[in-house]
């Protein structure tokens, strides 16, 4: 696990300073602490932060070919690489590193592009060709690792793991997009379609860039995209046996490494899944470890315990307090854009534990969005199944009524909340969902927003998106385009992004088995049933790991590693919530007002706002780091 930056210069061919190459890299020396290296050539220039995993002695970047003609700066783990190294060393293929990182350089040599095609990994790389005159930029199918670009005033590209390689580039303007806000206001994260800093643009998940000399900027090109319009054929049994198949290859492929191994343990399905088939192919104790809270109804460390004991793990656990808002600005400077999922507070705090005894780190992320795992695809199956029922005038009319008389009540699990329910109802179902996925509505967001801001807006709206990703769809049902939707711009945006942030913040590889390809394709053509059925979420994965776990922690509630950030802006952060009101670099996008009465009402117990509180704070601390 490494950082990546670089500089290429496809007009002419100008003089690259490797020294500022360096600096880009080095703004990233936490994501690879183990070395670093620079490469330039007449204009190109390319740099890395190396985390060691694999063949610790060898394999430095950026590494060129035997000819000189190809030089490649890489993060990820390609997990079929000794595959793929057999089979181009029977086509001739020399190797002189037992790394993955050649495989790249002679799979270019073999395939070009099509190459990706072949690639079981997380990862996100530049390949130059000097033969060519090219520039190859890619990132992984499902965007675990992330790739930042941008075009500069020079005529040149840049390039970089993270926002702050780019931002070492004095040529970058830091120029704020208030559409970027407004996404962030939304969802809680600015998606992988839009960046905080105008101009900068994030390589989409599954896609590819090739820069070619002498020709125009291309836009990317998509090289892998999941497909839920097929669907499987088999009986439960057979497919149950399939999944299981697929699942411990997964696993098993990911705990190859040359540095010590582990993996979170929430207590959920999918972390305590991954660690049962870790020991099933581990001859020692696999070391776990979980984070708790003080607030007994978002602590899961009993259930994480039952399954330490069970598969007898080296378990540790650390618990989350009030106080650990200190770590916010540590938080601010991993992630560099707005980062509200306030889970990112315990993730970091997780991955400080993992990484006191080792390196790698396997998760359970993914399984979710994979196999429908949350309990909004639930409320959306059964809203559409009611919308289908009415016309949409009609539906609009009646329910549309029903939301607007009916009391608003936050503090209710969803199942009570008619209000939303009925609101819900009346809209199209992408619209529906878009807001389900949210965190602050359009409505709160219009009385949030300055008039500079709105105006600045110019009509964009965050929830688009989502509308147009579910009405494009290659989907069969309510399930498959919100299920689809996940896949474009929540799993990469949020989950993904807060797992490589925290896990690279301290110098831990973390690794997600159950979004191995073949396996989030296997899911994806399971017929909607099995994946939800009887409002149980992931039915055919908790079916199959019955041998495995015992029923309390596959049928459990889902709780979800989840920060209590409501309780704390009534209780030790009372008072960040009322500064916020205050805040210069807030006003010039915000109604202080507006802010005032937003804490006021939360504090009070009359309104539930403490996500979107968070979200303020977040905000305001990034932008300050960021612009000043």
């Amino acid at each position: 696990m490494c950082g990546i930056a670089g500089l290429y210069y496809p007009a002419t061919p100008k003089p690259v300073d490797p020294a500022r190459i360096r600096a880009m890299a080095d703004a990233q020396a936490h994501r690879g602490p183990d070395g670093s290296g620079v490469w330039t050539a007449p204009g190109v220039g390319l740099g890395h932060r190396r985390l060691a995993i694999i063949d610790l002695a060898g394999s430095p970047q950026p590494m060129a070919s035997a000819d000189g003609a190809l030089t490649v700066t890489y993060n990820g783990e390609i997990y079929n690489f000794a595959e793929l190294r057999a089979e181009l060393q029977a086509q001739g293929a020399v190797f002189v590193t037992s790394g993955d990182t050649e495989v790249l350089l002679h799979g270019w040599n073999a395939w070009g592009p099509a190459m990706l095609e072949r690639l079981n990994g997380m990862f996100a790389f530049a390949l130059h060709d000097a033969r060519r005159q090219c520039l190859f930029l890619a990132r992984d199918r499902l965007g675990v690792k992330p790739l930042h670009y941008a075009e500069l005033s020079d005529g040149g590209v840049a390039f970089a793991s993270e926002l702050k390689g780019l931002l070492a580039h004095p040529l970058l303007r830091r120029e704020p997009d208030v559409r970027a806000i407004e996404d962030f206001m939304a969802f809680g994260y600015v998606p992988d379609d839009a960046c905080i800093i105008s101009g900068v643009k994030k390589l989409a998940a599954g896609h590819a860039l090739l820069i070619e000399r002498g020709k125009p900027m291309p836009a990317p090109s998509r090289w892998w995209g999941v497909d839920f319009s097929r669907r499987a054929n088999g009986s439960v049994k057979a497919l149950e046996e399939e999944l299981v198949a697929l699942m411990r290859t997964a696993v098993r492929s990911r705990m190859v490494s040359d540095v010590p191994l582990g993996a979170f343990l929430s207590g959920g399905v999918d972390s305590s899944a991954v660690v049962a088939l870790m020991a099933e192919a581990s001859g020692r104790a696999v070391k776990t470890c979980t984070i708790g809270f003080q607030e007994t109804g978002h602590d899961e460390r009993c259930y994480a315990a039952q399954v330490a004991a069970r598969f007898a793990t080296d378990h540790r656990e650390r618990v989350v307090a009030p106080d650990d808002f200190a770590v916010i600005d540590t938080l601010v400077a991993a992630f560099d854009e707005p980062f509200a999922d306030a889970s990112a507070l315990a993730t970091y705090r997780v991955c400080e534990l993992a990484r006191e005894q080792v390196t790698v780190a396997l998760s359970g992320d993914g399984a979710d969005e994979a196999f429908a795992g949350y309990r909004r695809y639930k409320f959306q199956a059964a809203e559409e199944r009611v919308r289908g029922l009415l016309p949409a005038h009609l539906r609009m009319r009646v329910f549309g009524a029903l939301g607007r008389a009916y009391p608003k009540a936050d503090w209710a699990p969803r199942p009570l909340r008619a209000k939303s329910t009925f609101l819900a109802l009346a809209e199209d179902g992408g619209e529906a969902y878009a807001r389900a996925v949210g965190v602050t509505s359009p409505e709160v967001r219009a009385v949030l927003f300055s008039g500079t801001a709105k105006h600045a807006l110019g009509g964009h709206r965050a929830e688009d998106r989502y509308i147009l990703s579910m009405r494009d769809a290659p989907a069969r049902d309510a399930i498959d385009r919100a299920q689809y939707a996940d896949f474009q711009h929540w799993l990469p945006g949020d989950i993904l992004t807060k797992t490589d942030r925290t896990s690279m913040a301290v110098g831990l590889e973390a690794r997600e088995p159950l979004l191995d390809y073949r396996l989030v394709e296997f899911a994806a053509s399971l017929p909607a049933s099995m994946r939800l059925r009887g409002g149980q979420g992931k039915w055919l994965m908790k079916r199959a790991m019955e041998r495995h776990l015992p029923r309390e922690i596959l049928y459990r509630s889902k709780m979800g590693f989840v920060t209590p950030v409501s309780a704390w802006f009534r209780g030790a952060l009372a008072g960040e919530g009322a500064r916020l009101a205050k805040s210069r670099v807030l006003a010039e996008w915000f109604n202080p007002a507006a802010i005032a009465t937003l804490a006021a009402d939360h504090g009070a117990g009359r309104a539930e706002h403490g996500r979107t509180l968070w979200q303020l704070v977040m905000l305001e601390r990034s932008l300050q780091r960021l612009f000043g």
